[in-house]
């Protein structure tokens, strides 16, 4: 599968699209909710949202051999660390996005800063930036396309 560039600019060009109350194709994530969860995700990978591995370590180089591969992501997968009901934590959808923005600059810089920098992700163990940046291109397409942005 072709997945988009993970960067700011290509991620924005498709968030904007959405609208707070957009349904998705699958799932119960309002348009709103999906870019806070990405937001989330992005904090992750930065330290703000520091998470414990979810999984046995021996089970880290399958994960990676995933992570690694052309496979998307499964559709209303549930992970742990992601619960289905969250309250919104902003009151409108672009306030959301801003916080998204604010979010993937500060991974760039922390990892601008510390190259060898490593975060742990619940299935994957710990991660450097290269790394999280497959998942981030992985993870978006995954959502863009639930939305229905990605065809």
């Amino acid at each position: 599968m072709n997945f988009i560039e993970p960067n700011l600019e290509t991620a924005l060009s498709y968030l904007t699209k959405l609208n707070a109350e957009q349904q998705p194709l699958w799932g119960t994530m309002n348009g709103q909710r999906m870019i806070e969860h990405l937001t989330d995700s992005i904090n992750m990978a930065s330290g703000e949202n520091p998470q414990a591995l979810q999984i046995e370590e021996e089970r880290i180089p399958k994960m990676m051999e995933y992570l690694a591969s052309e496979k998307s992501m499964p559709q209303n997968f549930e992970a742990v660390f992601a619960p289905k009901e969250v309250a919104l934590r902003n009151e409108e959808i672009d306030l959301a996005i801003d916080e998204f923005v604010d979010a993937w600059l500060n991974f760039e810089e922390v990892y601008e800063e510390n190259p060898n920098h490593t975060e742990i992700h619940p299935y994957y163990g710990p991660l450097n930036y290269d790394q999280w940046q497959r998942i981030n291109a992985k993870h978006l397409t995954h959502h863009f396309t639930q939305f229905g942005l990605i065809k």
